[in-house]
């Protein structure tokens, strides 16, 4: 049975929700199965990974995989660190660059944004969700500078991306969905969280969308299994209808399929120092697209999820996920941290931090027909120094003399352009 669609936000979200429930709760009962018997599969494949994880934190040991970048570019990665980063859906890369190399890029960004006189221009938050953090500003709206462009079109980023991007299928039904040795150059932000700083964090959510992942044809084909009576077949590490879909707009959304979203520290960070969290069951995606079809939500509402927000994930609603929300180990710079793109995370608070806390994030997108189409709309902002096109309109660099030229793109920085 066909579902019903929209490929644009619905005018009425309320009658739109609705039909889109009882749509997805027919589906399901034509399969033979009830919501809560599809939910209880679901939630006990769920409960095995939050158990695992729960006894990690009682025994003390780090519930992140930990790869070093020399094995990775090796090809040494030994296969249960392997299974690991897949069963948990989150990696920290030691040494991803060499230390010294991230200290310098931090002290360019420094440079670069004081030489242009930024602080004395800055107009404060574009965005409501990262004008929440609490110290100023924390997030720079800065996406062309030197030190940016040369990691996102380095061979050492190149190579851990192409890792990353291996993980998924990305070949089935006969279609090729993505190429995982070619990354899209998805620019996005800094972070400079000073010492000293307090900061209130962000709360658990998630990325990949929002209510377009119930309601877009592609989205509804994505999870497919989810719907029509073959849960056990859900797959998160499946690309396919994931990569050409559009995104409901918002000030919190992203146009280009991830793998995984990322960052690469520019400073030491301790594990206690305000810094990510997720709860690291890729299989939890499946548990958040189900749960609201439970009768004990009200037949207007998808547990809060809404256009304009970030997809939430709450105590309320989620309770069994919550529980395995973990942490980051501690970090140095030139390492980088890596998860899911449909992960829920969360960054902690923190008061009168120790040390700083310096990311540049970068994700893994790899070339498919979706980041094709925003890569135009990346290289014009390139050209002219705007704000991308998923980004507040802040365009600070439009006239810094000293943003990263077009002359020194090398061929890896031309793909990720789509030139």
């Amino acid at each position: 049975m066909s579902l019903p669609h929209w490929e644009e936000t619905p005018t009425d979200l309320p009658a739109a929700v609705r039909e889109i429930k009882a749509a997805l709760r027919d589906r399901i009962a034509a399969s033979g199965r009830t919501v809560e018997e599809v939910f209880g599969v679901v939630e006990d494949r769920v409960r095995v990974a939050v158990e695992e994880i729960e006894a990690a934190h009682k025994s003390g040991e780090s519930v992140w995989p930990v790869i070093e970048y020399d094995q990775l570019a090796a090809g040494s990665v030994p296969a249960e660190q392997i299974a690991l980063l897949r069963r948990r859906g989150c990696l920290v890369v030691r040494g991803h660059f060499p230390r010294e190399q991230a200290l310098a890029w931090d002290r360019d960004i420094v440079d670069y944004v004081d030489g242009n006189h930024f602080f004395e221009n800055y107009r404060g938050p574009g965005d409501d969700f990262f004008g929440s953090v609490g110290s100023k500003p924390e997030i720079y709206p800065i996406y062309w500078s030197s030190a940016q462009m040369e990691a996102r079109q380095s061979d050492r980023m190149a190579r851990v991306q192409a890792f990353l991007n291996s993980q998924w299928t990305h070949e089935s039904e006969g279609v090729r969905w993505f190429d995982p040795d070619r990354d899209s150059l998805y620019p996005d932000r800094i972070r400079r969280r000073p010492a000293g700083a307090d900061s209130d964090g962000l709360g658990t959510h998630l990325d990949p969308g929002t209510l377009d992942l119930w309601m877009t044809s592609a989205n509804q084909r994505a999870f497919r299994h989810l719907f029509d009576g073959s849960v056990e077949q859900y797959d998160p590490w499946d690309a396919a209808h994931r990569t050409d879909g559009p995104q409901y707009p918002g000030s919190t959304m992203c146009s280009a399929f991830r793998t995984f979203q990322g960052w690469t520290a520019l400073s030491d960070m301790d594990h206690d120092q305000g810094v990510l969290h997720t709860v690291p069951v890729p299989e939890a995606m499946a548990y958040l697209m189900l749960r609201p079809l439970l009768a004990d939500v009200s037949d207007d509402d998808m547990c809060g999820v809404t256009v304009n927000q970030v997809f939430p994930a709450s105590e309320k609603w989620h309770p069994l996920l919550m529980r395995a929300l973990s942490g980051i180990p501690d970090v140095r710079a030139g390492d980088s941290v890596w998860w899911h793109c449909d992960m829920i995370h969360s960054v902690a608070p923190v008061r009168d931090q120790q040390g700083w806390g310096n990311v540049m994030y970068i994700p893994a997108a790899p070339w498919c027909p979706r980041n094709e189409r925003y890569a135009a709309s990346v290289r014009a902002a390139f050209a002219t120094g705007d704000s991308p096109a998923d980004f507040p309109p802040e365009h600070y660099e439009r006239e810094w003399p000293d943003r990263f030229p077009a002359a020194a793109l090398n061929n890896t920085g031309r793909r990720g352009l789509g030139l």
